[in-house]
């Protein structure tokens, strides 16, 4: 358990890093929209996240 947990978390570093790698400059405008919106609009984007995300993982272990 532990080292798919160590497996999973930097898969996602690996992934959050390529567009600021890639792309630094739409990463930067994309980050500065982000801090312009509201609480409730950034926990509805977080939630979705999380939907899509336990999905996949649903998904992909049947």
């Amino acid at each position: 358990m532990g080292t798919t947990f160590l497996m999973a978390f930097a898969l996602m570093l690996v992934l959050e890093g390529v567009l600021p790698f890639v792309a630094p400059t739409l990463w930067r405008d994309t980050f500065r929209r982000i801090t312009q919106m509201t609480d409730g609009q950034i926990r509805f984007v977080g939630l979705s996240s999380i939907i899509v995300g336990l999905l996949l993982l649903f998904w992909a272990r049947s």
